[in-house]
């Protein structure tokens, strides 16, 4: 069975996220290297700035290998491809519907509706993962 069209599109678009999470990573740690630069410097928000950037830069990179990863596997159509791919989709989903959560509080409609929009097309992404035709294109290449 041919890979469908989606899929492909699908991989594509990690490849972009995991280049996004890829700079976002490198922003962090420059962020991280200025509370350094700042701690040097006797300010007292250095080391939290620090130890900020460095946390979120790991995180970002762990993402940005996870994006990548699961882009591979699903040109591949391979089974844990898909898996990844839903369990990164369904983290993402979460993290979204908490910072819709967030912005109701001081009505933030710009941040709504951007959320809102995101939390769908991941809702989306999900549900076409799980169509027969999909998981059969996943199951034959195996």
């Amino acid at each position: 069975m041919a890979r469908p069209t989606g899929v492909t599109v699908l991989a594509v678009l990690g490849f972009l996220m995991g280049a996004g999470s890829l700079l976002v990573a490198c922003a962090m740690f420059v962020m991280g290297a200025a509370g350094l630069a700042t701690m040097a410097g006797g300010k007292a928000m250095g080391g939290p700035l620090a130890a900020l950037g460095a946390f979120a830069g790991v995180l970002f990179l762990v993402f940005a290998a996870l994006y990548i990863v699961s882009g591979v596997g699903l040109l591949k159509l391979r089974g844990w491809g898909r898996l990844l791919t839903i369990i990164v989709v369904g983290l993402n989903a979460v993290f979204g519907v908490m910072a819709l959560f967030r912005a109701m509080a001081p009505m933030h409609m710009g941040m709504i509706v951007w959320q809102g929009i995101l939390v769908a097309i991941e809702v989306w992404i999900l549900t076409y993962l799980f169509k027969p035709h999909v998981k059969q294109a996943f199951t034959q290449s195996a």
